[in-house]
């Protein structure tokens, strides 16, 4: 009976897998509509969207929140070192680990 379950859970797991990553392109799609209207509401909403499902994805596969969070850092601290050019133009990428840094305490 374990292992009925256990199949069970294998199959439910890959589904919402399958779900999550046609998520993941609706939304996408939802952000280069949103881009080409004027207002930010809806973009904020598309950008909102894929977040959540990139976290939930993550951890559907085995990547904590913890754990994209650190890697999200540290790709920022690199490309930051790197002379990332959105960093040398904008300063973007110092402003969002600034943000991530003072958020998540």
């Amino acid at each position: 009976m374990a292992s009925k379950n256990r199949g069970i859970d294998v199959a439910k797991n890959l589904k919402i897998i399958e779900w999550l990553k046609a998520e993941m392109v609706d939304s996408v799609g939802a952000l280069f509509k949103a881009l080409l209207k004027t207002g930010n509401d809806a973009a904020a909403d598309a950008l909102a969207a894929i977040i959540i499902v990139a976290y939930l994805l993550g951890k559907r596969v085995g990547v904590s929140f913890y754990t994209v969070d650190a890697r999200i850092k540290a790709q920022l601290m690199a490309n930051i070192n790197d002379g990332h050019e959105v960093e040398q133009w904008y300063g973007d990428l110092s402003d969002l680990l600034h943000y991530l840094e003072t958020q998540k305490r």
